[in-house]
């Protein structure tokens, strides 16, 4: 991508599109778009395709998403297929419509099968069912990869996609009701501390295995692909190791210092058992991810520390 060129980061304000937008501008790219959900409602396909056409952004980094956590997902399972299909068609249209010269579309580690063999191949995708408690995400999300490779292979068009392990760090979503386990975690181990609280309870039994990434390193990854990928099929971009949600607890807790004791509800569900990513083709071409997991972490509660400070939380 030339520096000038004018690329549209879709859900900039998010955890994933906040980081791309931070990682373009360090690498000197000016021109970048962007726009709040309240400015442009991608649901609203004659919204989209109305921006596509008076913008014409070059490239595009689809990030927006409505994401949440294992409760989140189970609960609203209507909403996050629906909202995430709609997104992906009409940004998908209306960029094949304007002729965008590349298209990054994001996927998730929660599409593969649950049953996949570990660690998970690119073509794994639909030999198998994903994890049911996410099952309307996943589904929407597949869409998004397919479709890809269906406008290129139907029409030319440069869209390409990747699929990251599960990421986290500065603009995570907070709230208890539908965030992911990192932040959720950060937040109750917090609030733990500093109203003296005898334990923490967990979801599940602490012995699902994720692999987790820190969320510079995703977007870093994702530039890299923008740059030097060209599909077809999806690649993945992952850390090369899981923890267990047991361990993830146990760090979080030193970070945050919290000295009480951690219980686990094991009437709640895990989840999906291990979900490990074979980051072989991104390794190939030269990638790598560089920030620990406990540095990441360390920087994370940072970013917690100083938005309560800002909001008198």
């Amino acid at each position: 991508m030339e520096k000038n060129a004018k690329i549209y980061v879709a859900g900039h304000t998010g955890l994933f599109g906040s980081a791309i937008v931070r990682t373009l501008k360090r690498a000197g790219y000016t021109d970048i778009l962007t726009r709040t959900h309240a400015e442009l409602d991608l649901t609203d396909g004659a919204a989209a395709m109305a921006f596509f056409e008076k913008e014409r952004p070059e490239y595009v980094f689809v990030a927006a998403a409505l994401v949440g956590g294992i409760q989140a997902n189970d609960t609203y399972m209507a909403d996050f297929a629906m909202e995430n299909l709609l997104i992906t068609c009409n940004v998908l249209r209306a960029a094949h419509e304007i002729g965008v010269k590349k298209l990054l579309y994001l996927g998730s580690s929660c599409i593969y099968p649950r049953e996949s063999a570990q660690p998970v191949k690119e073509e794994y995708l639909l030999t198998g069912l994903p994890e049911p408690t996410n099952e309307g995400y996943a589904i929407a999300k597949i869409a998004g990869v397919r479709m890809c490779d269906y406008y290129k292979r139907q029409y030319g068009d440069n869209f390409i996609s990747c699929i990251p392990a599960n990421v986290y760090g500065e603009n995570d979503d907070l709230d208890p009701r539908n965030s992911h386990v990192i932040p959720a975690l950060i937040r109750r181990f917090h609030e733990a501390k500093t109203e003296n609280r005898p334990y923490v309870e967990i979801w599940g039994t602490g012995s699902a295995e994720r692999e987790f990434m820190y969320i510079d390193d995703g977007a870093d990854a994702c530039l890299y692909v923008m740059e030097r990928y060209e599909g077809p099929g999806t690649i993945n971009i992952g850390m090369g190791k899981t923890t267990s949600i047991r361990e993830l607890a146990e760090k979080i807790r030193q970070v945050v210092g919290y000295e009480g004791e951690i219980r686990y509800d094991t009437s709640k569900p895990d989840g999906m058992p291990r979900r490990l990513l074979d980051s072989t083709n991104i390794t190939e071409l030269g990638w790598k991810p560089r920030i620990s997991l406990e540095d990441g972490l360390e920087k994370t509660y940072a970013w917690f520390l100083r938005g309560r400070e800002e909001r008198k939380e």
